[in-house]
């Protein structure tokens, strides 16, 4: 501090002409004191005659508090040790989303309210308290108003759901992770995914939704699902934004792609997945999907089971993806109500279409995973319309037939245990995808039957062609010039791998 005149206190220790020699605010006419103490008492103990020259943040150890110690030599010591930063961690995990925000409100208020406090005391020597509470006020408000912009559903959706586990990230962040949105991963009718980087150095797939989804259903619908779960089996939210009407979705990023890929060859270099392999994965999508019905607090019925929605990771764990289409139900509830069908063509049960054969339930998942393990089974789209024989055109019934006559499958190479395997996934195929939802096992009966031993199995009914397959079958028998339907084309999806 400058002072005009001497000062005789105690606390306020002297600066000698070589320690203030080219210090720039102090001069010859005037006395060079350092004030040493909390910021608020310092400022209460200026004296009139002196005027802050420079303000420097320190942690005060005890010698240099005690008036004995105090001298110019300990205070730059003091100084030169610098200061100690202590925090306490926040426990995600316990903690809602509404007070993971409270707490960044109060962080952000205490560290705008010191660097004011800091300023003032500079240019106006501390003295006045009103400019800084009017201040902090301004702050307070534009920080509510810019919040209060968010699209309404959204932002309710997320105040009724205090307890989710995915970080929030801002709009910012989310470009600063994807590099302005770098790499992009693929594109679809629900918006478009990027490859992106966190902090701690994870790769992840950023998924950001189309804004013509104004009511933001989607976006609701993955953030409630698997927002609130977590299983080997199902990929994994890391986090979300909000930010008005731009939505993102954080995931963990799937190296290997989706299970379509492998199952429908499409390249003469297409990875080709052994017997044995298909069967883990397989077991793998059966205990997620029986997870997502009877492991939760809420029954998650999915609603789009499919290969292009199984991802796999680096060791080809399979991952159960895509929650747009999901529905959430207390666990009480055997049958739900639904507006309208939902799915992709090809996986969509029949009961979504026929309200006459039973109600719908999670059955509707237990057939679309028929039909995803019949297509992994035959590595090809269970309805073919240009097979090579008319008779393979509808796979499962042709498959259904061979077995039923004693016959295997043409495995090439496979080993006995990998018929077994294959066997029992035509199998519990079959019994997934009987017409009426009664007939059908329950995901963790499936699984059951997947682990168990084949000679336990039962032949089951041969199936009857649902509503999409009949659609087609009738266009081959009677040709007019339409297109034949393709499942693979039938919805429009994007995927979270690089390929």
């Amino acid at each position: 501090m400058n002072c005009t005149r001497p000062i005789n206190a105690h606390n306020y220790i002297q600066i000698t002409p070589c320690d203030s020699n080219n210090g720039s605010s102090f001069s010859s006419e005037t006395y060079a004191y350092a004030l040493v103490g909390d910021s608020l008492k310092v400022r209460d103990n200026i004296q009139y005659s002196c005027t802050i020259g420079l303000t420097v943040i320190t942690q005060i150890r005890k010698g240099v508090s005690e008036p004995r110690n105090r001298s110019m030599s300990n205070l730059q010591e003091n100084l030169l040790m610098g200061l100690e930063l202590s925090y306490s961690p926040v426990n995600c995990s316990d903690a809602s989303l509404h007070e993971q925000v409270g707490q960044k409100i109060l962080g952000f208020l205490v560290f705008a309210y010191n660097i004011l406090l800091y300023l003032l005391e500079i240019t106006i020597g501390g003295r006045s308290a009103l400019g800084i509470l009017c201040l902090i006020a301004y702050l307070i408000y534009k920080f509510r108003r810019r919040h209060l912009s968010l699209d309404d559903s959204i932002e309710e959706f997320l105040q009724k759901h205090k307890n989710l586990q995915p970080i929030r990230y801002s709009y910012s962040e989310i470009k600063k992770m994807t590099d302005n949105f770098k790499t992009s991963l693929g594109k679809g009718g629900f918006g478009s995914v990027y490859k992106g980087k966190l902090q701690s150095g994870s790769i992840v797939a950023v998924k950001v939704l189309a804004t013509s989804k104004a009511n933001g259903e989607d976006f609701i619908n993955e953030v409630a699902t698997i927002g609130r779960i977590h299983h080997m089996n199902v990929v994994r939210l890391i986090g979300f934004c909000a930010n008005g009407s731009k939505w993102a979705l954080i995931y963990d990023f799937m190296p290997n792609g989706s299970l379509d890929k492998y199952i429908f060859l499409k390249r003469e270099n297409s990875v080709y997945l052994s017997w044995e392999m298909l069967y883990k994965i397989a077991l793998g999508i059966a205990r997620g999907i029986e997870y997502l019905h009877r492991g939760c607090d809420m029954q998650i019925l999915h609603f789009d089971i499919k290969p292009h929605n199984i991802l796999l990771d680096e060791d080809f764990t399979p991952k159960v993806s895509d929650f747009g289409l999901a529905k959430l139900y207390s666990t009480d509830e055997s049958i739900v109500s639904l507006t309208a069908a939902r799915g992709t063509l090809g996986y969509i049960a029949p009961e979504l279409f026929y309200k006459n054969i039973g109600g719908i339930s999670y059955k509707a998942d237990v057939y679309s995973f028929g039909m995803l393990l019949m297509e992994m089974v035959g590595r090809r789209k269970n309805v073919q319309a240009f097979a090579e024989h008319s008779s393979q055109i509808y796979f499962p019934s042709w498959v259904h037939d061979k077995y039923d006559r004693g016959e295997n499958m043409e495995m090439g190479d496979a080993t006995e245990d990998e018929k077994k395997s294959v066997k029992k996934m035509v199998l519990v195929a079959l019994w997934c995808i009987q017409l009426k939802p009664t007939d059908r096992p329950s995901m963790g009966k499936a699984l059951e039957m997947l682990e168990g031993e084949v000679e336990l199995l039962q032949m089951p009914p041969k199936p009857t062609l649902s509503y999409e397959e009949m659609s087609i079958e009738n266009q081959i028998n009677n040709p007019i010039g339409v297109q034949p339907i393709s499942s693979c084309n039938a919805m429009d999806t994007i995927s979270l791998d690089g390929r």
